[in-house]
C-alpha cells in the first residue's frame, strides 16, 4: 500500500495522478472515495482532489450512484492506442505472421475494452476470400470466440455485472441470445481451454480462440484467434490448429511482461 507520506514526497502531482489511474485500472469494479483511501493510504482530501481532477479531465466518470468512479472512454481509447501501436510492429506481429504462414488463415490478437472486444493486431491470409478487420475494430463479446473466452475467465462478479447490462443481440441463426445457453457455453470454454465462434457473428465465418495469459499467472491478458470462411476451413478443421495457436499464445505471453 502506498503511504500518504511517500505519495506526497516521492512523486510529482502528475505522476501521482498516473499512479492512481493505474491502481483504478487494476480493480474489477468502480471505486468510491473510501475505497481509494483504503487502497492508497492517502488522506481523504488528497484522494478526493485527485479523483475530481481525473474526472474533470475526462479520465474517470462517475457511476449513476454518484459515488463510484469508473474508467472513462478517453482512458480506454488511450490504452487501446498504446496496445495497438506496440503490437503492430516487433515480436508480436512477427508471431502472428508466422502463425498465419503455418495455418493458412487470418489470425488476430484482441483484448477486452468495456463491453466489447477490440482488435489489437491482425494478419490476413493470402486468400482473396476473407473478412478484413483492422486493428481498432470492435466486435460483440457474446458471439465472438475471443469475447466468450474473456467472459469465461472473468471473475463471477465482474462477468455477471457485464452480462446484466448487456443485450444479447442476434447476428446470425447461431448467435446465443439466451443467458442460460451462454453461461453453459462459458462452462465448456473454461473446461476445454479454448472458445469457438460457430458462425455466430458473421454467417459463413468460423473462429477458434485461445487465451494469452499474463506471465506466471492465470489472468487472461489477450486472446489469440484463427478466423476462416467455413467453406474453406470448417470448425472441426480449425480446432485441429489448436496446438499451433497455443504455442503462438505462449510466445506472445513472453512479450507481455
Amino acid at each position: 500500500m502506498t503511504t500518504a507520506t511517500s505519495a506526497e514526497s516521492d512523486s510529482s502531482p502528475g505522476l501521482r495522478l498516473m499512479e492512481l489511474l493505474d491502481l483504478l485500472a487494476r480493480q474489477d469494479t468502480p471505486q468510491a472515495l473510501p475505497d481509494v483511501v483504503a487502497l492508497t493510504g492517502w488522506p481523504k482530501p488528497t484522494a478526493h482532489r485527485m479523483l475530481t481532477q481525473l474526472e474533470a479531465g475526462g479520465w474517470l466518470v462517475r457511476e449513476p450512484d454518484g459515488r463510484h468512479f469508473a474508467l472513462a472512454p478517453r482512458l480506454l481509447r488511450l490504452s487501446e492506442a498504446a496496445l495497438s501501436s506496440s503490437t503492430l510492429q516487433g515480436v508480436r506481429h512477427a508471431v502472428l505472421r508466422q502463425l498465419v504462414s503455418e495455418v493458412g488463415e487470418s489470425c488476430n490478437l484482441t483484448a477486452m475494452s468495456g463491453a466489447d472486444v477490440v482488435y489489437l493486431d491482425r494478419v490476413e491470409s493470402a486468400f482473396p476470400l476473407r473478412l478484413e478487420l483492422r486493428p481498432g475494430t470492435r466486435v460483440p463479446v457474446h458471439c465472438s470466440a475471443s469475447g466468450k473466452l474473456f467472459l469465461a475467465w472473468m471473475g463471477a462478479r465482474q462477468r455477471n455485472a457485464l452480462l446484466d447490462g448487456l443485450t444479447l443481440t442476434r447476428y446470425t441463426a447461431g448467435t446465443l441470445t439466451e443467458r442460460e445457453a451462454l453461461e453453459a457455453e462459458l462452462e465448456t470454454i473454461r473446461r476445454d481451454g479454448h472458445a469457438v465462434d460457430a458462425e455466430e457473428f458473421v454467417e459463413g465465418l468460423v473462429c477458434v480462440a485461445v487465451p494469452v495469459f499474463a506471465p506466471g499467472q492465470r489472468t487472461v491478458r489477450c486472446a489469440l484467434a484463427l478466423q476462416a470462411p467455413a467453406a474453406r476451413m470448417g470448425l472441426a478443421q480449425a480446432r485441429l490448429q489448436l496446438p499451433r495457436l497455443q504455442a503462438a499464445a505462449q510466445a506472445l505471453a513472453r512479450t507481455l511482461g
